[in-house]
């Protein structure tokens, strides 16, 4: 409406002509022409009357029939007017374009708008919904995070293969202070040590954490409850930072760090494309001195830089940093076997106390370590190993009668054999010798002298009797021999050696005195 007022002050004060009323405007001839058109038919004069002051009252006044002018010089027509809206949802599914609903629009409304106009008219609407909220951010109070969508680079000086390293991101709100660091993928231990890092390189720890929502992040992406990975949660909990991730396609909840994104991937990865690296850290090094002039460049609309902003507003707001120095853990639940009480984890298994067989606890595995908790309270830890196969135990986590097992001596057996009777020790003492190592024999002979608790130590005794009688050192013929009662049973006397006598037999001394005569 300040168009019409400017128009007919012109036209009606000055005397200019439409002509120059256009150039001096930059509108239209025509629509000088129909301003001025539309005033002389309404009775319009300058000055205006001033119960036309409002712009509301005077757009009414010369447009009754449609209040909403679409530009400058083009009112809402008598034409059907498109659903904005419908149209909006409809260019969201794949393979609609706006020739194609303005072919369907026309189709139903033959004398609407052409094609020009249609798109017009939708663009002019979508600026007034598409709109973007201002987040003014506190001091120290939130950092956003994000990997960067290029990479850089690095070649194998031996082989000569190449690897793409991957660019974390973060940046603080208030300032826009960013941190950049490469590594070599995008899992678990990449984001929080990245996290890190970039609080050792802001010197303090912000209030809340915003960053992206892969599953190293969220395990399971929700607008209003997210699940947090365990190892990116006890990344926070470290430094004692919340985190709210973005949520699924909504980039402007971290408009900070897209931000961030795009000028380090300008005037970093850019930078550093032709060049060529042969090892991560060198690499890490060239992007610490291109970050260190990316947080020096001047703002183009505000005074300073990201450094002094940050220096003035986001650090002393920083809550400092932990005494004891981050670790990185891989965090996972699981169950402890209730045959052995034991865990596994990546192909090893490591002990934890028998009476927690069966529970559902966390194992938090770290460089050096494997430390296993339940509900919070650490029950066991051990060194880590690499090499997989391997089985760690505690002798503490066995029970009494397992750590008993694994410790006897064999001459704890044999004592224990003797209190049953002579032949009972004879027989655990010929099992034991005959295996190339003691604890080989040892179930066998444990087997053997528990079976004084069912049959007695005198039935026992006499079974391995029998059992040296018969040569059987084992537990399944001492145990067979109790079954059948064979035990009861005399045993056979041993066949009497009979020694043959005869003239043409010579003894021993006649082969003695004939091979000395040889040898003579």
């Amino acid at each position: 409406m300040r168009m019409i007022r400017e128009i007919l002050r012109l036209h009606y004060t000055c005397g200019f002509g439409k002509k120059k009323i256009s150039r001096s405007l930059g509108c239209s001839r025509q629509s000088v022409s129909n301003y001025i058109k539309r005033a002389r038919e309404a009775g319009l004069t300058w000055p205006l009357p001033t119960e036309l002051d409002d712009e509301d009252r005077l757009e009414k006044f010369l447009y009754p029939k449609g209040a909403e002018i679409i530009g400058v010089g083009r009112p809402v027509s008598n034409k059907p007017q498109p659903d904005c809206n419908y149209i909006h949802q409809e260019l969201k599914k794949k393979g609609v374009t706006l020739n194609l609903l303005w072919e369907e629009y026309k189709s139903d409304h033959p004398d609407g708008y052409q094609l020009s106009h249609f798109r017009g008219i939708y663009r002019q609407w979508r600026k007034t919904v598409n709109l973007s909220m201002r987040q003014n951010h506190k001091a120290g109070e939130k950092a956003f995070s994000d990997f960067a969508g290029g990479t850089l680079n690095i070649t194998n000086e031996m082989t000569g293969e190449v690897t793409a390293a991957h660019m974390f991101v973060c940046a603080l709100g208030a300032s826009s202070y960013t941190y950049a660091r490469l590594f070599w993928s995008e899992d678990s231990e990449a984001w929080c040590t990245g996290h890190a890092l970039a609080f050792a390189f802001f010197q303090g720890c912000p209030e809340i954490i915003v960053p992206d929502n892969p599953k190293p992040v969220t395990t399971k992406a929700c607008p209003y409850e997210p699940d947090i990975n365990p190892s990116f949660n006890q990344m926070a909990n470290h430094f004692a930072v919340a985190v709210i991730p973005a949520r699924v396609r909504k980039p402007k909840d971290k408009a900070t760090v897209e931000s961030a994104v795009g000028v380090a991937t300008r005037w970093i990865l850019a930078v550093l494309r032709k060049r060529t690296f042969f090892s991560l850290p060198e690499a890490n090094k060239a992007v610490a001195e291109l970050l260190e002039k990316l947080n020096d460049k001047p703002f183009k609309k505000l005074p300073g830089c990201r450094r002094s902003r940050y220096e003035e507003i986001d650090k002393p707001a920083l809550r400092p940093l932990p005494v004891h120095q981050y670790e990185y853990m891989h965090v996972k639940y699981a169950s402890v076997h209730f045959a052995d009480y034991h865990v596994d984890y990546e192909g090893n298994w490591y002990s934890a106390p028998y009476q927690y067989r069966g529970r559902r606890i966390e194992v938090r595995a770290s460089l050096n370590t494997i430390e296993i908790f339940l509900k919070g309270k650490r029950i066991a830890s051990h060194p880590r190993s690499f090499n997989k196969g391997n089985r760690f135990t505690v002798p503490e986590h066995r029970p009494k009668s397992h750590r008993e097992y694994g410790a006897w001596p064999p001459e704890r057996m044999i004592r224990w054999a003797a209190t049953i009777g002579p032949e009972a020790k004879c027989l655990i003492e010929q099992i034991l010798q005959k295996q190339q190592h003691p604890e080989l024999g040892y179930r066998s002979c444990l087997g053997i002298l528990r079976l004084s608790k069912l049959y007695g130590n005198e039935r026992l005794n006499a079974a391995c009797a029998r059992a040296l009688a018969i040569n059987a050192y084992s537990f399944k013929s001492v145990n067979s021999i109790l079954k059948s009662g064979l035990d009861k049973c005399s045993l056979p006397e041993k066949p009497r050696q009979l020694t043959l006598v005869h003239e043409n037999i010579r003894g021993p001394i006649a082969f003695h005195t004939n091979t000395q005569q040889g040898e003579q």
